[in-house]
Protein backbone atom coordinates (compact mmCIF):
# COMPACT_ATOMS: atom_id res chain seq x y z
CA UNK A 1 0.00 0.00 0.00
CA UNK A 2 0.99 3.38 -0.66
CA UNK A 3 0.75 6.53 1.04
CA UNK A 4 2.41 9.77 2.15
CA UNK A 5 5.13 7.64 4.06
CA UNK A 6 6.24 5.27 1.54
CA UNK A 7 7.57 5.18 -1.36
CA UNK A 8 5.47 3.85 -4.47
CA UNK A 9 7.21 0.70 -5.87
CA UNK A 10 7.97 0.02 -9.80
CA UNK A 11 6.09 -2.93 -11.25
CA UNK A 12 9.57 -4.77 -11.55
CA UNK A 13 9.98 -4.16 -7.49
CA UNK A 14 6.61 -5.62 -7.23
CA UNK A 15 7.53 -8.45 -9.39
CA UNK A 16 10.85 -8.96 -7.58
CA UNK A 17 8.89 -8.92 -3.97
CA UNK A 18 6.21 -10.73 -5.29
CA UNK A 19 6.59 -14.89 -3.63
CA UNK A 20 5.68 -17.54 -6.48
CA UNK A 21 2.21 -19.26 -6.54
CA UNK A 22 2.62 -22.79 -6.34
CA UNK A 23 -0.36 -24.65 -8.04
CA UNK A 24 -1.65 -27.55 -5.52
CA UNK A 25 0.72 -30.27 -7.24
CA UNK A 26 3.97 -27.97 -6.02
CA UNK A 27 4.26 -26.59 -9.66
CA UNK A 28 5.07 -23.05 -9.90
CA UNK A 29 2.76 -20.49 -11.27
CA UNK A 30 4.68 -18.97 -14.21
CA UNK A 31 3.63 -16.62 -17.18
CA UNK A 32 3.87 -18.36 -20.33
CA UNK A 33 6.69 -16.41 -22.41
CA UNK A 34 8.94 -17.46 -25.07
CA UNK A 35 13.32 -17.29 -24.18
CA UNK A 36 15.73 -17.65 -21.03
CA UNK A 37 14.09 -15.28 -18.43
CA UNK A 38 10.73 -17.58 -18.26
CA UNK A 39 12.57 -20.55 -17.82
CA UNK A 40 14.96 -18.79 -14.87
CA UNK A 41 11.88 -17.47 -13.32
CA UNK A 42 10.70 -21.05 -13.13
CA UNK A 43 13.69 -22.42 -11.34
CA UNK A 44 14.04 -19.73 -8.99
CA UNK A 45 10.03 -20.32 -8.21
CA UNK A 46 10.79 -24.27 -7.87
CA UNK A 47 10.64 -24.75 -3.69
CA UNK A 48 13.46 -26.11 -1.90
CA UNK A 49 16.04 -28.50 -3.59
CA UNK A 50 14.06 -28.72 -6.75
CA UNK A 51 15.24 -25.46 -7.41
CA UNK A 52 18.86 -27.13 -7.54
CA UNK A 53 17.62 -29.80 -9.38
CA UNK A 54 16.46 -27.40 -11.91
CA UNK A 55 19.35 -25.56 -12.69
CA UNK A 56 21.45 -28.59 -13.11
CA UNK A 57 19.29 -29.88 -15.48
CA UNK A 58 19.27 -26.65 -17.39
CA UNK A 59 22.68 -26.48 -17.39
CA UNK A 60 23.18 -29.84 -18.89
CA UNK A 61 20.36 -29.24 -21.43
CA UNK A 62 22.24 -25.85 -22.44
CA UNK A 63 25.42 -27.57 -22.26
CA UNK A 64 24.59 -30.73 -25.08
CA UNK A 65 22.19 -28.23 -26.79
CA UNK A 66 24.12 -24.64 -27.09
CA UNK A 67 21.24 -23.65 -29.77
CA UNK A 68 17.80 -24.82 -27.62
CA UNK A 69 15.13 -22.47 -27.68
CA UNK A 70 13.29 -22.31 -24.31
CA UNK A 71 10.05 -21.26 -23.56
CA UNK A 72 7.36 -21.46 -20.24
CA UNK A 73 3.73 -22.76 -21.52
CA UNK A 74 1.22 -24.22 -19.19
CA UNK A 75 3.76 -23.71 -16.42
CA UNK A 76 5.44 -26.32 -17.72
CA UNK A 77 9.57 -24.84 -18.98
CA UNK A 78 9.71 -26.35 -22.53
CA UNK A 79 12.78 -27.01 -24.26
CA UNK A 80 13.11 -27.14 -28.01
CA UNK A 81 15.10 -26.71 -31.85
CA UNK A 82 13.93 -23.94 -33.38
CA UNK A 83 12.05 -25.41 -36.58
CA UNK A 84 11.86 -28.80 -35.36
CA UNK A 85 9.52 -28.17 -32.11
CA UNK A 86 9.94 -29.07 -28.15
CA UNK A 87 11.49 -32.62 -27.16
CA UNK A 88 12.02 -32.05 -23.56
CA UNK A 89 9.79 -30.50 -20.71
CA UNK A 90 10.31 -30.57 -16.65
CA UNK A 91 7.39 -30.43 -14.50
CA UNK A 92 7.62 -29.60 -10.52
CA UNK A 93 5.66 -32.63 -8.39
CA UNK A 94 5.43 -32.20 -4.01
CA UNK A 95 8.09 -34.76 -4.08
CA UNK A 96 9.92 -34.98 -7.47
CA UNK A 97 10.77 -32.89 -10.81
CA UNK A 98 9.69 -34.62 -13.61
CA UNK A 99 11.59 -34.61 -17.02
CA UNK A 100 9.47 -35.22 -19.69
CA UNK A 101 11.34 -36.59 -22.78
CA UNK A 102 8.22 -36.30 -25.58
CA UNK A 103 9.71 -38.74 -27.63
CA UNK A 104 11.18 -40.47 -25.13
CA UNK A 105 10.55 -44.11 -27.01
CA UNK A 106 12.70 -43.45 -29.68
CA UNK A 107 15.30 -43.13 -27.11
CA UNK A 108 18.09 -45.88 -26.55
CA UNK A 109 17.88 -46.86 -23.73
CA UNK A 110 14.13 -45.97 -22.94
CA UNK A 111 13.62 -43.67 -19.80
CA UNK A 112 11.81 -45.47 -17.27
CA UNK A 113 8.71 -43.99 -16.54
CA UNK A 114 6.05 -44.50 -18.87
CA UNK A 115 3.19 -42.40 -20.24
CA UNK A 116 -0.09 -42.85 -21.09
CA UNK A 117 0.80 -40.95 -24.21
CA UNK A 118 2.57 -43.14 -26.84
CA UNK A 119 5.69 -41.21 -27.62
CA UNK A 120 6.51 -39.61 -24.05
CA UNK A 121 8.89 -41.39 -21.04
CA UNK A 122 9.22 -39.84 -18.13
CA UNK A 123 12.54 -39.44 -15.62
CA UNK A 124 11.37 -38.87 -12.19
CA UNK A 125 14.08 -37.50 -10.15
CA UNK A 126 13.77 -37.47 -5.85
CA UNK A 127 15.87 -34.98 -3.87
CA UNK A 128 17.46 -37.69 -2.39
CA UNK A 129 18.70 -39.43 -6.05
CA UNK A 130 21.78 -39.18 -7.66
CA UNK A 131 21.35 -37.85 -11.57
CA UNK A 132 23.08 -39.85 -14.19
CA UNK A 133 24.82 -36.71 -15.79
CA UNK A 134 26.06 -38.81 -18.28
CA UNK A 135 22.82 -40.68 -18.89
CA UNK A 136 20.70 -37.59 -18.69
CA UNK A 137 22.99 -35.87 -21.10
CA UNK A 138 23.08 -38.93 -23.72
CA UNK A 139 18.85 -38.96 -24.00
CA UNK A 140 18.96 -34.69 -24.42
CA UNK A 141 21.48 -35.53 -27.09
CA UNK A 142 19.53 -38.31 -28.64
CA UNK A 143 16.50 -36.10 -28.05
CA UNK A 144 17.01 -33.15 -29.62
CA UNK A 145 17.83 -35.17 -32.94
CA UNK A 146 13.89 -36.39 -33.29
CA UNK A 147 11.31 -34.59 -34.26
CA UNK A 148 9.94 -32.26 -32.02
CA UNK A 149 6.06 -31.73 -30.38
CA UNK A 150 4.09 -28.68 -31.93
CA UNK A 151 2.93 -27.71 -28.92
Amino acid sequence: MTNKFTKPKTAEEQTAMAKPVLLSSGNPQIPKGYGEAPVEAYITAMPGWKSDVGRCLDALIVKTVPDVCKAVKWNTPLYGIEGQGWFLSLYCYRKYVNVAFLRGMSLTPVPPGASKTQHTRYLNIYENDQLDEAQFIDWVGQASQLPGEKL
